[in-house]
């Protein structure tokens, strides 16, 4: 796997996961506090912090696009 995400993409990407995860977590947002939007807001913000950890996109290969220098 090479890397497709560039540094504000990543950056980015850990700002929106971590916000998801707080939202989900946080009880912040009462519609986002249970059931399956709760599930769905923590699965969302770990896929986007997995990626912006190894910074590989696998809808960033499908697609041809790449972020990050080469």
């Amino acid at each position: 796997m090479t890397a497709n995400i560039g540094t504000i993409d990543r950056a980015l990407r850990v700002l929106i996961g971590i916000a998801l995860l707080a939202l989900a977590f946080g009880g912040f947002v009462p519609a986002l506090a249970t059931g399956a939007p709760q599930w769905i807001a923590v699965v969302a913000g770990v896929v986007m912090l997995a990626t912006a950890g190894m910074r590989f996109c696998l809808l960033y290969r499908t697609f041809g696009i790449r972020t990050c220098q080469r």
